[in-house]
């Protein structure tokens, strides 16, 4: 174990994404964008292996004697100290001209994300935080600012994101989806890191997912729980190791665990 601090390690994230988003806009919409399908059928493009690459090398310069789990190149290290990376969250946004798409950066220690960067750089946008060390947002050219989740403390007055109706299927959770659904406010598809985010600043309420890896999910359970919110899997486990995600404002988390409960 290391003597770094939440801070440096925040640090360090903040400039691994901010490298990443320079590979990652530079490769936006454009004409000669090599895409290729993975064994479990999602795509991957040059710029997700791109990025991938420059955030491990970005580590391994900087904290040799950590762990890195990445979604293109896999598990690198075994240390205690892990870092997650989704270098492109949204790549099939990403392949059709979609801004909502991200780079994901997360520290885990001893399986616990205790720092996440979300780096949205075609929304102009990044989000980050350290565990004890509060959540921000940040717009291009602007100083960061603090953010939190709602107060609403009722369903019937929430705002919920749910990715997908076919990933609430494929889950055998369909019925619960519709349920959930009419005893809210709204209910939109928002989907990936983007509604996460939302709900972090306080826009959203409730959002929740299946057909999840580790790497999708553990840079935002900082940024969120920071805020004041919550994070679980549908059955209520902590933590990215679940497959699948709720994340609320914390007030309404175990109404709507209620609602998944099988």
């Amino acid at each position: 174990m290391t003597d770094h601090s939440p801070s440096d390690d925040l640090a360090l994230a903040l400039a691994l994404a901010g490298n990443a988003d320079l590979i990652s806009l530079d490769r936006f919409t454009a004409l000669d964008l090599v895409v290729t399908t993975k064994p479990d059928r999602t795509p991957v493009t040059d710029a997700d292996q791109a990025v991938e690459r420059s955030i491990r090398s970005g580590i391994l310069a900087a904290r040799p004697d950590d762990s890195i789990l990445g979604e293109e190149y896999g598990t690198e290290g075994d240390s205690a100290r892990q870092w997650i990376i989704d270098p492109i969250d949204g790549t099939a946004n990403f392949l059709r001209g979609v801004p909502i798409w991200g780079t994901l950066i997360s520290l885990a220690v001893d399986g616990v994300p205790v720092v996440g960067v979300v780096s949205a750089p075609a929304l102009g946008k990044r989000w980050f935080a350290a565990r004890g060390h509060g959540a921000f947002a940040q717009a291009h050219g602007e100083e960061p600012r603090a953010i939190r989740v709602s107060a609403v403390g009722e369903l019937a007055d929430a705002a919920i994101s749910y990715n997908s109706i076919q990933g609430w299927d494929g889950a055998g959770y369909l019925d619960e989806l519709i349920e959930l659904s009419r005893g809210v406010w709204r209910a939109r598809s928002i989907g990936d890191m983007w509604a996460y985010m939302l709900l972090a600043e306080g826009s959203l309420d409730v959002v929740s997912e299946f057909d999840l890896k580790p790497y999708d999910m553990a840079a935002l359970i900082p940024i969120i729980e920071e805020a004041g919110g919550r994070f679980t899997s549908v059955t209520g486990e902590p933590g990215p190791w679940s497959g699948n995600a709720l994340a609320t404002n914390g007030a309404l988390h175990d109404a709507v665990l209620d609602i998944l409960a099988r």
